[in-house]
C-alpha cells in the first residue's frame, strides 16, 4: 500500500475551470492558482507499509490419535508384558499416595514406612513398636533394632507426612501436626513428586520396547514405525491415568471439589 503527498497534475486547467464557474475574478483565480501550484510542486513523497492479515479460525495442532492394536503390536514386543510393567507402576502410585498422603498421620501410616536395613527392604512395624501414647504423639520403640534408627530417621523425613521426630535414646516421639494450609500444599507438592516418579517408571518401559522393536530383523519399515508408535500411544494412556489419580489426590489434600 502506499499513499503520496503534495502531489498535483495539470493543476492549471482544473483549478481555473473550478474557480471561473464560481463567478470568481480572473486575478483572483490566478492568484488562488498561483498559490495553491507553490503550495504543491514538490515531488510525490512515498509511504510504503506492509500489511499482514491474521487469520481468525486459526486451527490448533493436535497431536494424530494412533489407535492401538494389539494384535498387530503383538508381532514384535510382547504386549502382555507391557502393559504389566506399565499397570505396576500404576499400582505402585497408588501405594504411594496412601502411605505417605495422609492429612493426618496416622498410626498406620508410620507402621508401612520403608526402611532399608543391610540391603533389605522392611516395614518399621517390623523392626520396632509402635503405639499411639496420646491423640497428639506417637511413640516408636527401636530398642529391638537400634542400628535401624538412622534409616528410619531418614525414612520418616523422606514420607511427606511434615514429621518433627524427637530422639530420645532408642525411642523415637513423633508429634502429629495440625493441618495447616503449609502442610496442605507440601503434600500437594509432594504428590507431584510421586507422580513424576511414576510418569518415568512408564516413559522407561516404552523406551525399553520402542529399542527392541527398532533392532528387530527382518521386518518392513512401515511395520516397526506402527508399532512404535502405538507404544508411546499405550504410555501415553497409563500416563493420563496416573494424571487423574494426581489431580484427584490434590484436590482432596488441598480441601477442593
Amino acid at each position: 500500500m502506499f499513499s503520496t503527498r503534495n502531489t498535483i497534475t495539470k493543476c492549471l486547467p482544473v483549478i481555473c475551470r473550478t474557480f471561473a464557474g464560481l463567478n470568481t475574478s480572473a486575478s483572483n483565480t490566478i492568484r488562488i492558482y498561483r498559490q495553491a501550484c507553490v503550495v504543491n510542486t514538490s515531488l510525490p513523497q512515498i509511504e510504503i507499509f506492509r500489511a499482514y492479515s491474521k487469520s481468525k479460525n486459526k486451527e490448533k495442532k493436535h497431536k494424530p490419535i494412533i489407535r492401538i492394536d494389539e494384535r498387530q503390536m503383538g508381532e514384535l514386543v510382547d504386549v502382555g508384558n507391557i502393559k504389566m510393567n506399565m499397570e505396576k507402576a500404576i499400582e505402585n502410585l497408588q501405594k504411594d499416595f496412601i502411605a505417605h498422603l495422609s492429612l493426618r498421620s496416622t498410626t498406620g501410616s508410620i507402621e508401612q514406612l520403608s526402611i532399608n536395613l543391610d540391603g533389605k527392604e522392611h516395614t518399621l512395624q517390623e523392626l520396632a513398636q509402635i503405639v499411639r501414647k496420646n491423640p497428639k504423639t506417637i511413640v516408636v520403640n527401636m530398642a529391638t533394632f537400634p542400628q535401624a534408627i538412622p534409616a528410619t530417621l531418614k525414612a520418616i523425613e523422606k514420607s511427606g507426612m511434615n514429621l518433627n521426630v524427637q530422639q530420645d535414646g532408642t525411642t523415637l516421639f513423633i508429634p502429629i501436626p495440625k493441618v495447616t494450609k503449609e502442610h496442605r500444599e507440601s503434600l500437594a507438592k509432594a504428590a507431584k513428586q510421586l507422580f513424576v516418579k511414576c510418569k518415568d517408571a512408564i516413559r522407561d518401559v516404552q523406551i525399553k520396547h520402542v529399542k527392541q522393536v527398532k533392532k528387530k530383523e527382518g521386518v518392513s519399515e512401515d511395520l516397526v514405525r506402527v508399532v512404535e508408535a502405538q507404544i508411546v500411544a499405550l504410555a501415553d494412556t497409563y500416563i493420563h491415568q496416573a494424571e487423574t489419580l494426581l489431580q484427584t489426590k490434590q484436590n482432596e489434600l488441598l480441601g477442593k471439589d
